[in-house]
């Protein structure tokens, strides 16, 4: 719906008849046929840009970083520490962790917001004056709802000022950005002159050597000041420079979009890389394990071999040694015996056969563990290893 001003919708001049024109033309609890209330869309998911970035909750305390994110006091005073924008990790340049620049234009989002979401709610809001009657009107330039009669004393006492107040049915039926579009103050500047400052001095000059915002009494009387040029005119060259310096970063972000497009190309190829070289080292690692595993079988298997080759040689050599040990004993016990209980025929019989096998077991020597042929040791198995 298009902005209405006041003086279309309620009399500009309440004198004689006013009071009762207001009361006819004046706007009415009831819906309006030609603004039927609706229900307002949810602005929540619009506008979350408002919201600090951090904890992602509305505050009235918002700061500005130089890297042009949005923190609370809050975040900010838990970042301290850290010193670095927890968004994009760039440095907070102030020692104390805590931006200058406030973010006067999400903060004032906020209230309007705020405002918007009172409108639309199913009772609707009350008057901010008498807070008794159900507000009709809300005046952008006062920020207040005003009910019908509240309504006839803000215009009797606001006569000669064009205040800008529409219906809340017209309100409720518009979009939240229809609303803030609406709603924005053209210009509320006051003199940068302290002095004239808290005495509400409307600045409507800009001057461009000391870049400040000067009313007419202090452009007129201080000849410092100059050249001058309109505050709009002003406000319209900044917007403008902004918008320019915009336009160039966009064109340099598709650079910087491309370089992120490359890192996560490269950061991708370098994830694959380690998955297929981790592939790589298990399939090799395996490979080795089965090799190593078949190492173990043979080696397992030439030392079984070699321990029961060594086994049979030790007990032929055991078995040879010991009847040479019965031998002597036998040759021992005889020669005994002979010599207590044998006759002479018996000794004349006897006697060359049992020298001859004594002579024969003289001639047997003991093997030396040096002369000894060695069973095979574990050599091989040693130098196998080794070269594993």
């Amino acid at each position: 719906p298009p902005i209405s001003p006041i003086h279309t919708l309620f009399p500009s001049h309440l004198d004689g008849d006013g009071a009762a024109a207001l009361m006819e033309t004046g706007p009415h609890p009831g819906p309006s046929p030609c603004f039927p209330p609706s229900h307002p869309p949810m602005v929540e998911d619009d506008f979350q840009f408002v919201l600090c970035e951090g904890c992602r909750q509305e505050s009235p305390n918002l700061k500005l970083l130089t890297c042009l994110h949005t923190l609370c006091l809050d975040c900010l005073s838990e970042n301290k520490p850290i010193g670095q924008c927890p968004v994009c990790r760039m440095a907070i340049p102030q020692a104390s962790g805590i931006p200058d620049m406030d973010n006067l234009l999400f903060t004032n989002l906020q209230a309007r917001l705020k405002v918007y979401k009172m409108i639309g709610d199913s009772g609707g809001p009350s008057c901010s004056r008498c807070h008794g009657d159900k507000a009709a009107v809300w005046c952008s330039e006062c920020e207040e709802f005003l009910c019908t009669k509240c309504f006839e004393d803000h215009q009797w006492f606001f006569k000669k000022r064009s205040h800008e107040a529409r219906r809340v049915e017209e309100l409720r039926a518009e979009s939240a950005h229809r609303f803030l579009e609406d709603t924005r103050k053209s210009c509320n500047l006051f003199c940068s002159n302290p002095g004239h400052a808290n005495q509400g001095h409307i600045s409507s000059i800009y001057c461009t050597k000391c870049e400040k915002a000067l009313c007419c009494s202090c452009a007129l009387l201080d000849s410092q000041h100059a050249p001058f040029c309109d505050i709009r005119s002003e406000t319209q060259r900044r917007q403008e420079e902004l918008a320019t310096i915009n336009q160039d970063l966009k064109q340099k972000r598709s650079g910087f979009e491309a370089t992120y497009t490359t890192l996560q190309d490269e950061a991708a190829r370098l994830e694959q890389a380690q998955r297929e070289m981790r592939e790589l080292i298990r399939q090799r690692v395996e490979q080795l394990v089965q090799l190593i595993r078949r190492e173990e079988e043979e080696l397992l298997g030439l030392v079984e071999t070699r321990q029961e080759q060594g086994r049979r040689e030790l007990a032929r050599e055991l078995q040879r040694v010991e009847g040479v040990l019965r031998r002597m004993e036998a040759g021992e016990r005889l020669v005994e015996k002979m010599s207590l209980y044998a006759t002479e025929q018996e000794v004349m019989d006897m006697q060359p056969f049992i020298k001859g096998s004594l002579e024969e077991l003289q001639r047997l020597e003991p093997v030396v563990a040096g002369d000894r042929t060695q069973p095979r040791d574990f050599g091989e198995c040693r130098a196998r290893l080794q070269e594993l």
